[in-house]
């Protein structure tokens, strides 16, 4: 079984998990784990979809919406902070010597929250829509076959990450999962969507799922909460966890607020549009001249707070493990010189670049004036506008990307296919080896059609009561494993919980024995 380039060496996942262990220490309690309780959650995005065939490669809103789909929904395989894949709906597998065709034992005894017992057929009709065209995906009895018409060594980390969770459609159109969690009500949506536009979810312990019962009795998950009131409800004990901005991790960490910190996991980048018919962003001199003019350290250090990377390459470091090759350093003189040159053939105005910022938030605007700023030290000019102030096209967009695969190749094939990359004809665009992945980001980013700018992480703040917080380290949260240490003899410790949470559980907590025992031959 070939592993991933994200453990680079076995010292380095060692330390990083030593260190991880060593961060989580202080978060445990002395006493056993103790089931109830509801876990209060506040997300930024202000909807989600319970729905992986809605969900668009590498945008931010997906991922939100992937994180809260895992407490509802299971994938095949997952892998571990160790490196090593770990079996959840399948429990073998097994490959061809050209790794084209894959087999999977389904795991026994499982049920949608319907009841309905888990099927190859049911997995084969949830994976097929979510598979690439050169895979197929059919049933056996108890197995289901991939057949790929190329090889696909990595498809344990493609089917481990990302949109790949099975789960069966209802006949009003709802998704029935086998996760530890079951949605509280029906969504307020159409009958062929699963997307949620209140302000609340509730989720609740799904009381028979095969991996054993959640701690919590149920999680209450607050949408479209403003970064700094997220903060302040996690000082103020109205929220358990929460998502923090990267430019008030410095600020809550001053506040003792716990805080966690993932690997970069969203790229920042420019691109430039040919589809603009503009003869300033078609002029590789002035896009190297704009690369070479951008200060990307103080990007990351200072609008982001050190919650964030330079970035040279699309793909980050722990993901390719090559990403070090890369190198982008400021050069002002070298792109004051390459202006120069440009206008002195160019027309009035003919250098001036557009900058479309159409991102919500306020980071991407910073970003975008912070390009804008380093361009005029250089001496060009860069507006930014935003997509509806703007009349008329831009030559140059800033993007956001988010890393949902763990397969280098398929992170790679997601987002070339969304920006209409271009590759040389020469290129082997299915290989999976690291040489090869290197050189295809290399082509692209010679050409500096593509300006990778900062890769940012994702920070979390803890209540003071939330156990055995323990995500994976690019993101994953593993809600069904955490439990809260309130008081057994103070039921009322849970009045904050918001009090239209539909079909909240009963408040009250026992001091029992793990009940998130796993049943035989599940997942440790």
């Amino acid at each position: 079984m070939r592993f991933i380039e994200l453990r680079l060496s076995a010292a380095i996942s060692l330390l990083l998990t030593a260190a991880q262990i060593f961060w989580a220490s202080p978060l445990r309690a002395a006493t056993n784990p103790r089931s109830g309780g509801t876990l209060r959650v506040e997300l930024h995005a202000a909807s989600v979809s319970l729905d992986p065939r809605e969900w668009q490669a590498g945008s931010l809103e997906s991922a939100t919406s992937e994180k809260m789909a895992a407490l509802v929904f299971e994938r095949l395989v997952e892998l571990d902070n160790y490196g090593r894949f770990q079996p959840l709906l399948a429990t073998e597998w097994s490959h061809d010597a050209s790794s084209k065709r894959w087999q999977f034992i389904i795991r026994g005894g499982v049920k949608f929250s319907d009841g309905t017992a888990l099927t190859a057929a049911n997995v084969v009709t949830a994976l097929q829509p979510l598979l690439p065209s050169t895979q197929q995906i059919s049933p056996s009895g108890n197995v289901i076959v991939i057949q790929s018409s190329v090889p696909v060594p990595d498809l344990l980390e493609q089917i481990a990450s990302g949109p790949y969770f099975v789960y069966r459609v209802l006949p009003g159109g709802q998704l029935a999962g086998t996760g530890p969690f079951v949605l509280g009500e029906a969504p307020v949506a159409s009958a062929n969507t699963a997307a949620v536009t209140r302000a609340h979810l509730y989720f609740r312990a799904n009381e028979d799922a095969w991996s054993g019962r959640p701690f919590v009795d149920g999680i209450d998950v607050l949408l479209g909460v403003p970064p700094l009131r997220a903060m302040f409800d996690l000082q103020l004990g109205k929220a358990d966890l929460a998502e923090l901005a990267p430019d008030l991790v410095p600020r809550a960490r001053q506040s003792n607020l716990r805080i966690w910190t993932s690997e970069p996991v969203t790229l920042y980048a420019l691109r430039f549009d040919d589809a603009q018919n503009s003869a300033s962003s078609s002029d590789a001199r002035l896009r190297e001249a704009l690369s070479l003019s951008i200060d990307r350290g103080t990007m990351a250090n200072v609008l982001l707070q050190r919650q964030a990377e330079p970035a040279a390459a699309l793909l980050p470091q722990w993901l390719s493990g090559y990403a070090f090759l890369f190198n982008v350093d400021a050069n002002l003189e070298r792109a004051k010189e390459l202006h120069r040159a440009i206008s002195a053939n160019a027309t009035a105005g003919a250098d001036m670049l557009r900058l479309c910022v159409d991102l919500p938030g306020d980071l991407p605007k910073l970003l975008g004036e912070r390009v804008a700023v380093n361009a005029r030290q250089a001496s060009m000019v860069v507006q930014v506008v935003s997509r509806a102030a703007a009349d008329a096209p831009g030559g140059v967009h800033l993007f956001a990307w988010h890393y949902s695969s763990l397969s280098s190749r398929s992170e790679l094939d997601s987002l070339f296919a969304a920006y209409n990359l271009s590759e040389a004809p020469e290129m082997n665009a299915t290989s999976t080896d690291h040489e090869q992945l290197y050189e295809r980001e290399r082509r692209v980013l010679e050409d500096r059609r593509v300006l990778p700018l900062v890769v940012q992480a994702e920070s979390v703040g803890l209540g003071a009561t939330v156990r055995d917080w323990m995500p994976a380290r690019w993101g994953q949260w593993h809600l069904a494993d955490v439990w809260l240490d309130l008081p057994a003899t103070a039921p009322s410790a849970l009045s904050n919980t918001f009090s239209n949470a539909p079909n909240a559980a009963t408040p009250g907590v026992q001091s029992v024995t793990p009940l998130r025992t796993p049943a035989p031959g599940a997942k440790p």
